[in-house]
């Protein structure tokens, strides 16, 4: 995978869509999802939208798992927590709409090249280069806490898989350690290929 995403050439609905049409339609979607997603029936039908789209994506039901399913232990964690202070549905939908948020990243990360995610946004924060904002900084910080995204996700997976041929117990110490070290990891490596660009 590449270190600053996971783009899959197409030419879908959703990769001939601009990036910036692409940004607003996701944090909408999401802003409207955590306001009136309350109940299970309507995490469902939150959920069938979602997967429309991923579908106008030329995205699958198996890349769609593939980029999801690393996700399941921090979600089954959250459950755990969820149902001690709250009730089970409740933990349902709170773990739902964080799915559902981190797919919709997906489909942007999937459809999206780095080079027009960084124009896209340049181009929305121009305004604030008047006020003296390295507006190109600002860019690339944004796009790539994008694409770390599914970046984590496929770290998440990759530990998963390690610790399955190892034959351990799934367990904070086991995944949570690894995870963690190569997210530092990912992040020293972002560091470096910034400063070689004189973007330190």
């Amino acid at each position: 995978m590449n270190v600053l995403g996971v783009y899959r050439p197409g030419n879908t609905l959703l990769h001939r869509l601009s990036p910036g049409v692409k940004f607003v339609a996701m944090g909408v979607i999401i802003l409207v999802m955590s306001l009136t997603v309350r109940t299970l029936p309507a995490l469902g039908a939150a959920t069938a939208g979602v997967a429309a789209i991923f579908a106008l994506g030329g995205i699958g039901p198996l890349e769609a798992w593939r980029q999801l399913r690393p996700l399941l232990w921090m979600l089954a964690f959250i459950f755990v927590f969820q149902v001690i202070f709250t009730d089970w549905q409740r933990a349902l939908v709170v773990c739902g709409l964080l799915a559902l948020s981190v797919a919709l990243a997906t489909v942007v990360t999937l459809t999206t090249r780095t080079t027009d995610m960084l124009d896209a946004i340049v181009r929305g924060l121009r305004p604030l280069g008047r006020l003296g904002v390295r507006t190109d900084l600002v860019a690339l910080a944004m796009a790539l806490t994008i694409r770390s995204i599914p970046l984590m996700v496929e770290v998440v997976r990759e530990v998963d898989e390690a610790r399955k041929a190892r034959g351990l117990r799934p367990g904070p110490r086991i995944l949570v350690a690894p995870v963690v070290l190569a997210a530092l990891r990912t992040a020293d490596g972002f560091a470096d290929t910034l400063t070689a660009r004189g973007l330190d």
